[in-house]
């Protein structure tokens, strides 16, 4: 049986975040509901904000720019 995965703490926080917080990928593929892939191909087509290069295997997000692309959704 599979145990269920749990939110990440940024991901639940998420509307207590400062605008210049960063979050990682999977809390933003979990706000968008959407595979960490698309989240990566929308990203780069500028759907969703482009993500900040930490490392070559981490992105981070501004949360400012992600509540305003949410909010320019709907």
């Amino acid at each position: 049986m599979a145990t269920p995965q749990s939110n990440p703490v940024s991901l639940e926080n998420f509307d207590s975040l400062p605008a210049d917080a960063h979050v990682r990928l999977p809390v933003v593929a979990q706000l968008y509901g959407c595979s960490e892939r698309t989240v990566k191909r929308h990203s780069a087509a500028g759907i969703i904000p482009a993500p900040k290069k930490l490392t070559s295997r981490i992105l981070l997000w501004r949360v400012g720019d992600l509540r305003a692309a949410l909010a320019s959704i709907g």
